[in-house]
C-alpha cells in the first residue's frame, strides 16, 4: 500500500470515528482554538481471536502501508490479548490491536458470536480494509445484552463491528497545554466526563506512560428488532516519558490499558 492510500484510510477512519463519536471532533476543534496542532498517538481496534478476522487480518492493510509490529499484550481478567504497530515515519500514528479470545467465554456466548460471524458476507473476510467494514452482521438486542452481560468488549463488538474504537491525542505535542492533569482540567471544563476507572490518569512518569480518556457517549444503534442505546468510541490523551537511554517509551502499559479499555462500559 502506498502511502497515500494509506493516509487515505487514515482519513477515511477519522471521519468514520468522529461521525460514531462527534465529541472527538468538538475536542479537536477546542484544542485548536488555542493554536495547537494536534498529532495523534495511535489508533486501536478491537476483534475476535477468530482466523477470519484475527489481529493479522486486521492489521493487513498497515503492514502493506509499512507498519511493522513491535509489542505485544496480554489481558488475563478482560480475556484478551493485543500487539501494537510502528510506522518508520515518525508523524504516522502508532496502531494498536487487541482481540477477544473466543475460547475463554461461556459456550452460549461463543455460540452467539459464532452465529454473528456465519451471517456475515463471507466477501467481508478478504476485504483489503476490514478494519473499516463496520458492523457485517445483523445482531437482535437479545444478543448485544447476553454478550454484554458476560464481556463488555463483546458487546461493543457485536454492536459496533470493525472500526476505530478510539484516537489519541499525543499530549507532548501540545504547546498551550503542559501536562496530562491541566489538559483533563480543560476538557471538563467543556463539559465531557472523563474515565474515573483507576483514577482518571492511568500510568505514572515512572512506567513512561501516563493516559486519560472520555467516557463513550452513548448513540443509536439498529438492530435487527429495533434501535438501542449504547456506548460508542472514546477519544483518549496519552502522555510519553524518555527511557533511561533517552529515547521516548512507545509501548504500552497493560495495567493503564486495562482501565481505558472500560472507557466504553455501559453505566
Amino acid at each position: 500500500m502506498s502511502t497515500f492510500k494509506l493516509d487515505s484510510l487514515l482519513g477515511r477512519l477519522w471521519a468514520d470515528f468522529t461521525t460514531l463519536n462527534p465529541q472527538a471532533q468538538e475536542i479537536h476543534a477546542l484544542l485548536e482554538r488555542r493554536g495547537e496542532t494536534i498529532v495523534n498517538d495511535h489508533i486501536a481496534f478491537r476483534t475476535f481471536s477468530d482466523p477470519r478476522m484475527s489481529i493479522d487480518v486486521i492489521a493487513a492493510p498497515f503492514v502493506r502501508g509499512g507498519y511493522v509490529e513491535k509489542s505485544h499484550y496480554h489481558f488475563a481478567q478482560k480475556k484478551l490479548d493485543a500487539r501494537h504497530y510502528e510506522h518508520s515515519d515518525p508523524g504516522l500514528p502508532k496502531i494498536f490491536i487487541s482481540e477477544l479470545r473466543l475460547p475463554e467465554l461461556s459456550t452460549t456466548a461463543q455460540a452467539t458470536i459464532q452465529q454473528l460471524l456465519d451471517d456475515a458476507d463471507a466477501e467481508t473476510w478478504s476485504s483489503p480494509e476490514v478494519c473499516l467494514c463496520g458492523r457485517p452482521w445483523n445482531p437482535t438486542i437479545g444478543d448485544y445484552e447476553q454478550l454484554a452481560a458476560e464481556s463488555e468488549y463483546a458487546g461493543w463488538m457485536a454492536a459496533l463491528g470493525f472500526r476505530a474504537n478510539h484516537f489519541t491525542v499525543y499530549v507532548n505535542a501540545l504547546k498551550t497545554i503542559h501536562s496530562l492533569e491541566e489538559l483533563n482540567a480543560l476538557i471538563r471544563q467543556a463539559g465531557f466526563p472523563l474515565n474515573t476507572e483507576g483514577g482518571e490518569i492511568k500510568g505514572t512518569p515512572q512506567v513512561w506512560l501516563e493516559q486519560s480518556s472520555t467516557l463513550a457517549p452513548t448513540i443509536e444503534v439498529l438492530f435487527r428488532d429495533g434501535p438501542q442505546r449504547v456506548p460508542g468510541c472514546y477519544y483518549e490523551f496519552a502522555r510519553r516519558y524518555p527511557l533511561p537511554d533517552g529515547q521516548i517509551f512507545n509501548g504500552f502499559v497493560t495495567q493503564s490499558a486495562d482501565k481505558i479499555f472500560q472507557s466504553t462500559d455501559r453505566r
